[in-house]
C-alpha cells in the first residue's frame, strides 16, 4: 500500500481534530472578544508562590531534569496535602507521581491500564481529552449521560453499563463542564460497584478545592475498598491559578503508580522543574488561602450567573469548578450550541464554549453553552452587559 492510499492520522483519533478550546480562544484573539471559553484565570496566583518559582530558578533548582517521579519536596507536599484534607496516607517515594498537568496524568493512566478493546465508562459531557486518551490507548469509551438540569448520575444505568469487558471507570468530580459534585451516597454506590465488579477507577479531581454552597469534595480513594483500585489525579493549575505551569500529580498504590509512571516516562519524561518547588510551597498555604479562594470564585459565579439570567440564558447553577452551563433553547430557538458560540464573538464580543462537543450523544447537549467565571468581576460584568444588550435589548 502506498502512503497516500491510507489516511495519515491514526484512525483511533479520527474525528477529534483541533480542540474546541483552541478554536474558541483563536476567535477571541481575532475579534478582541472577552474570553469566557477556556478555563484559565486572568490574574496570577499568590505572589509568594510566584516568588518561590523565581527563587528556584535563581538557586538552580529544577533547571535541569528533575527526578522522574518528581522532586522529593513536591512529592512530600502532595502526601501532606492528602493527609491534611482527606486523611489519606501515601508514601511519597512509591505512591506519588508528578506529571505535566492532569491531562498528561490522564493520558498516562489510560495508556498504562488499558488493553485494546477494554471498556471505559465515563459520564458525559466530559473533558475532551478523555475521548482522545481512551482512543490512543485502544480502549472503548462507554458514555453515560448526566441529564440536565441537575446533571446527577443515573446509578442504575451505571450498573447496567458494566460488562465483562469493562476495565475502568473514569470519573470527574467536581465535574467539568456541568459543575456537578458527587454526593456521599453517589460515591458510596460507585465504590460498592467498583469493588463488586473488580473495576479500576481513575478520578480527575483538579477542582477539588472549588466547591460552593456547602458542597464538599470527597476523594473516592477514601472510601472502603477503593484505595487499592483508584488512581487519583489532581493539579496545581486550578487551585493556585497557575495553569501555564502544568504541574499535576497521581496518587495511588505503589503498583498503580508504577504502572502509570511506566507510560508517563515515555511521554514528557519530566517537566516543570522549577515550578515543582513552588507548588510544594503552595500546597502548604494555610486553610485561609483555600477558603478565600473558594469564596472569591463563588462570588464570581454569582455575578456571572445573575448577568446570564438577565440576558435570557437558562442557567444551571454549578456546585463547583470554574464553569456555568447554560441552555439557549429559548434564547435562540432552532440554534445549536456550536453555531451559537461561533457567532457570539462577532455578535457581542464574548466567547463561550458549546457543551455539545463534550458529548458522544451530541443531541443531549445540543443547546448547552458553557461560560468560565474565573475572571475579574469587572470583566464578568462587562461580558454580562454585552450579552444582555445583544439578547434582551
Amino acid at each position: 500500500m502506498r502512503v497516500r492510499d491510507r489516511a495519515l492520522l491514526n484512525r483511533r483519533l479520527d474525528g477529534l481534530g483541533t480542540t474546541i478550546f483552541a478554536e474558541m480562544s483563536a476567535l477571541a484573539v481575532a475579534t478582541g472578544a472577552i474570553n469566557l471559553g477556556q478555563g484559565f484565570p486572568d490574574t496570577d496566583g499568590p505572589e509568594a508562590v510566584r516568588e518561590a518559582a523565581v527563587r528556584a530558578l535563581r538557586d538552580g533548582r529544577g533547571n535541569q531534569y528533575p527526578p522522574g517521579a518528581g522532586v522529593p519536596e513536591l512529592r512530600t507536599a502532595i502526601t501532606d496535602h492528602q493527609q491534611r484534607f482527606y486523611g489519606l496516607e501515601f508514601d511519597p517515594d512509591t505512591e506519588v507521581l508528578v506529571t505535566a498537568g492532569a491531562t498528561e496524568a490522564i493520558a498516562a493512566a489510560m495508556l498504562a491500564l488499558l488493553e485494546p478493546g477494554d471498556e471505559v465508562i465515563a459520564f458525559e459531557p466530559f473533558y475532551d481529552s478523555y475521548a482522545a486518551c481512551i482512543a490512543m490507548a485502544g480502549g472503548v469509551r462507554v458514555p453515560l449521560t448526566l441529564p440536565a438540569p441537575g446533571f446527577r448520575p443515573d446509578l442504575d444505568a451505571l450498573r447496567d453499563a458494566v460488562t465483562p469487558r469493562t476495565r475502568l471507570l473514569l470519573l470527574n468530580s467536581p465535574h467539568n463542564p456541568t459543575g456537578m459534585v458527587l454526593t456521599a451516597d453517589e460515591l458510596t454506590a460507585i465504590a460498592e460497584l467498583a469493588v463488586e465488579r473488580d473495576l479500576l477507577v481513575v478520578t480527575d479531581e483538579v477542582y477539588e478545592h472549588l466547591t460552593f454552597d456547602g458542597a464538599a469534595h470527597t476523594p473516592l480513594a477514601s472510601l472502603p475498598g477503593m484505595r487499592e483500585r483508584t488512581v487519583t489525579i489532581s493539579s496545581a493549575g486550578k487551585t493556585f491559578s497557575f495553569t501555564g505551569w502544568k504541574v499535576g500529580w497521581v496518587t495511588g498504590t505503589a503498583e498503580l503508580v508504577t504502572a502509570v509512571r511506566t507510560a508517563k516516562q515515555f511521554l514528557t519524561y519530566v517537566a516543570s522543574g522549577p515550578f515543582q518547588y513552588a507548588v510544594a510551597e503552595a500546597l502548604a498555604l494555610p486553610d485561609s488561602y483555600y477558603h478565600a479562594f473558594r469564596d472569591d470564585l463563588q462570588a464570581k459565579r454569582d455575578v456571572l450567573a445573575a448577568g446570564l439570567t438577565e440576558a435570557g440564558f437558562l442557567v444551571h447553577q454549578p456546585q463547583g469548578t470554574y464553569f456555568i452551563t447554560t441552555d439557549i433553547a429559548e434564547l435562540a430557538p432552532g440554534t445549536d450550541a456550536l453555531a451559537f458560540c461561533r457567532a457570539l464573538p462577532e455578535r457581542c464580543g464574548v466567547v463561550a464554549v458549546p457543551n455539545s462537543v463534550f458529548y458522544d450523544h451530541p443531541t443531549a447537549g445540543r443547546t448547552q453553552v458553557r461560560f468560565a467565571f474565573c475572571k475579574q468581576q469587572d470583566v464578568l460584568r462587562e461580558a454580562a452587559d454585552r450579552l444582555r444588550k445583544a439578547f434582551s435589548g
